[in-house]
């Protein structure tokens, strides 16, 4: 039985940084670690990478094979891969005796709530490599800064989570840097635990720009809270106590926890982790 965890979110959200992160932090509390490249258009890793999609696909070969633009490019990317999914399956087989599983996928986020490709690579693994896998959502804290694209988030995270039908822990990265976007309307608890979203109704109809859509607005929230399944952790990636408490919550999601493997003996509290590189985590976008 192999455990691991899929990477996903909008771009910009760190994930990326996150799998380099995670993958120092796990390797330091004795897991064997390893990194799979799903995204074809991700030329810049700052990790060391066991699979890379770009040895089967790449993105810009794509766009100019075909004409199209970069979300098409990926959505026919992953397309491809599932009809080679074999190839990413003997990639993998040497992995599966004592590796943990990090998928780093792309940040298109209509993969994960809209198109069935990407799903449908996952599921074939899980089904034919035996993974126990989660699904780790990544959402740039600075959402919260502005109601209107908190509850995009809020429907985002909902609908990513009812299209995989997989285990799911929904984070607030870059939380180390929520404060330099100004003060929030509430305390941050309102925002992780996704309760009473009235009052974030009421804050929104303070926009003269939002008004019109109060009744849009509150038709959204009430989908929400009838679900009642999304919540957020938050995650500082270069501090150990914040890394260990979420790797805590993965363990649960995707069983890690109930299996008996030594490595999850180690205390976290002896970890330190190696910098991350600051002006990538800051500003994906330019490299």
């Amino acid at each position: 039985m192999v455990f691991g965890q899929i990477v996903i979110g909008p771009p910009g959200s760190g994930k990326t940084t996150y799998c380099n992160g995670m993958s120092q932090f796990l390797s330091l509390i004795g897991r064997k670690v390893a990194v799979i490249n799903l995204d074809p258009a991700n030329d810049a890793l700052p990790y060391e990478c066991a699979v890379n999609i770009e040895d089967l696909i790449k993105l810009s070969d794509v766009m100019i094979e075909h004409s199209l633009g970069p979300n098409g490019g990926l959505v026919y990317c992953m397309d491809y891969l599932e009809k080679n999914i074999d190839w990413l399956e003997s990639k993998l087989r040497p992995l599966l005796k004592d590796h943990y599983l990090l998928f780093d996928f792309p940040g298109q986020v209509e993969l994960f709530f809209l198109h069935s490709n990407a799903k449908n690579v996952v599921m074939k693994l899980i089904k034919k490599l035996n993974l126990r896998l989660a699904a780790v959502h990544l959402v740039d804290a600075h959402l919260c800064s502005d109601p209107g694209k908190y509850i995009s988030a809020l429907l985002l995270s909902l609908s990513t989570m009812l299209h995989l039908e997989l285990p799911h822990v929904n984070v607030l990265s870059k939380i180390d840097l929520i404060e330099s976007y100004g003060k929030l309307a509430f305390n941050l608890d309102f925002y992780t635990d996704v309760q009473n979203l009235s009052y974030l109704q009421n804050a929104l109809g303070q926009d003269p720009r939002a008004a019109k859509y109060r009744k849009l607005t509150k038709e959204l929230c009430d989908v929400v809270e009838d679900y009642s399944l999304v919540d957020f952790t938050t995650l500082d990636i270069q501090d150990k106590e914040s890394v260990g408490n979420l790797v805590k919550l993965i363990d649960k999601a995707n069983g890690y926890i109930f299996a008996s493997i030594d490595a999850s003996a180690v205390e976290f509290s002896k970890i330190a982790i190696r910098p991350v590189d600051w002006e990538y985590y800051k500003y994906p976008s330019l490299y």
